[in-house]
C-alpha cells in the first residue's frame, strides 16, 4: 500500500485530519481511512473541532484526491500527504489555523512555518486566547 500515490474520491470527513477515500476501479473499490500526516487537528468536541472538520470538507469532500502514503498508524489508518484540487491539504489546514503542526511526527519544516504564520495572524484556532493542542486535550 505504501508504494506510490493513490488517486481516490474523498467520500467522508471524520474530523480535521481524517478522511475516508474510495480508491480503485469501479466494481473493485477499496475504501481507506486516511490520517493526514504531520498535522493534528482539534478533536470534534474541542473548540474549533467542527470548524476544522468543515474546512477539510470544503477542501476535499466529493473531490478527487492524490494520496501519498507515508505510514500506517496504530489504528490501521493510512498516514499520508493529501492533495485535493491541486492543493496540499495538510499544509492548508495548518496555514488556515485549522490544525497544529504535529511536531512529534514532523518531517516537513514548511508545516511548522505555516503554523507560525497562522499564529502571528491569529487565524482560525489561533484567535482563541489559550488554544489547547489536541494531544493535550486527549490526555485530559
Amino acid at each position: 500500500m505504501l508504494s506510490g500515490a493513490l488517486f481516490c474520491l474523498v467520500v467522508g470527513i471524520s474530523d480535521g485530519d481524517t478522511l475516508t477515500a474510495r480508491c480503485g476501479q469501479p466494481g473493485a473499490y477499496e475504501q481507506i481511512k486516511v490520517r493526514l500526516a504531520e498535522i493534528d487537528a482539534p478533536e470534534k468536541r474541542q473548540p474549533f473541532g467542527q470548524r476544522s472538520r468543515q474546512h477539510l470538507a470544503d477542501l476535499c469532500f466529493e473531490k478527487q484526491a492524490e494520496i501519498r502514503p507515508t505510514a500506517r498508524d496504530r489504528y490501521g489508518r493510512t498516514v499520508a500527504r493529501v492533495t485535493c484540487a491541486g492543493q496540499d491539504v495538510n499544509a492548508a489546514q495548518v496555514r488556515d489555523g485549522m490544525a497544529w503542526a504535529y511536531t512529534k511526527y514532523l518531517t516537513d519544516a514548511g508545516i511548522a512555518k505555516l503554523e507560525q504564520g497562522a499564529r502571528a495572524a491569529h487565524r482560525g484556532l489561533w484567535a482563541d486566547k489559550e488554544p489547547v493542542a489536541p494531544w493535550e486535550w486527549r490526555r485530559r
